[in-house]
């Protein structure tokens, strides 16, 4: 495995445990954020060469402090909330005063803290505390890891493996849609009319979404839905499975695509997710050199394909996209 699978595991996991977080809440809220604050121990103390415990396993949410390391006197807060008023009502506990040689550090778990960073805020007991270097989001702690090299990038994806689990095989998943783009530019795209779509239903999704800008991408290649869901069959009758192995590979560039672009326009994060497909594809090791337009007319097909199966983006109530 190389830097660029390495880092692009690393991104996958970070972003969909980001994601259940912040935006799917299926888990119990607690125990979530109690297995994201020793996750972040054991990953951040990897990453920046910490000695971080968990301060309070049994009081998530309750005090300013989640983790502590000694030996480099940091104190830190895992929060999924960026507000001023979030970071003020932590520096203001009383706890934050039992640690005056210490420096306080916020971790942003699901959203960006640019906007947060630029900030000045009240430290009534003067913690050593800079916003600019002490608040610290998933891109930042991402921007380190891609300067790392390869040794240590093996290291934090093995930590990741073993602390997230690895219950979806990355790259034999982005490997699939490889042998599946490269099967696409060689068929003939000729229409066919073995599963017909319903066009109300996915018009529905695109306005129930906001989708304007890309919507035309979508009008367009919709209808090469029968021709791939064809090539699916056949492959899945065969026992590979590649439908799914492809389906989750876009379905994780959405999730990464929806957390490097949240608050912005679903047209930004729908054109992302079509050029993470792509950068997949050509970074796998059974892509073959096809014409870029051919490569990128395939992967236009499947980002819409997985966007009418509902795998990515929300979908409105009953939704249904096949004409029965």
């Amino acid at each position: 495995m190389n830097r660029t699978r390495y880092f692009n595991y690393i991104l996958d996991k970070l972003g969909i445990l980001s994601y259940k977080i912040n935006v799917k809440g299926k888990l119990n809220i607690l125990d979530l954020h109690n297995h994201s604050e020793n996750f972040y121990a054991h990953f951040l103390s990897k990453v920046f060469g910490w000695n971080l415990e968990n301060l309070n396993p049994l009081k998530q949410n309750i005090e300013a402090i989640d983790l502590v390391d000694h030996t480099n006197k940091i104190v830190l807060q895992v929060s999924a909330t960026n507000t001023k008023q979030k970071l003020e009502s932590s520096l203001s506990k009383s706890i934050i005063a039992k640690y005056p040689a210490y420096t306080f550090k916020f971790i942003l778990i699901s959203r960006e803290a640019a906007e947060l960073a630029k900030g000045t805020f009240a430290n009534p007991h003067g913690i050593s505390f800079n916003p600019a270097s002490d608040i610290i989001d998933n891109k930042a702690i991402l921007d380190f890891i891609l300067s790392m090299d390869i040794d240590k990038q093996k290291e934090v994806y093995q930590l990741i493996q073993k602390e997230l689990g690895d219950d979806v095989d990355i790259v034999k998943l982005d490997s699939n849609l490889a042998v599946i783009i490269n099967i696409l530019s060689k068929e003939n795209l000729a229409l066919a009319t073995t599963v017909t779509t319903n066009t109300f239903e996915i018009e529905r999704k695109i306005t129930y979404n906001n989708i304007v800008a890309t919507k035309p991408i979508i009008d367009e290649y919709a209808k090469y839905y029968s021709r791939l869901d064809k090539k699916y069959s056949e492959f899945d009758t065969l026992g590979s499975n590649k439908s799914l192995s492809v389906l989750q590979s876009v379905n994780s560039s959405y999730i990464a695509s929806s957390i490097e672009f949240s608050g912005t326009s679903s047209d930004n994060i729908f054109l992302n997710v079509i050029e993470n497909v792509k950068e997949k594809v050509i970074q796998s090791a059974n892509f073959i050199d096809i014409p870029i337009d051919e490569l990128e007319l395939c992967v236009k097909i499947i980002v819409v394909d997985s966007f009418i199966r509902c795998k990515i983006f929300e979908n409105p109530l009953s939704y249904n996209y096949v004409t029965t």
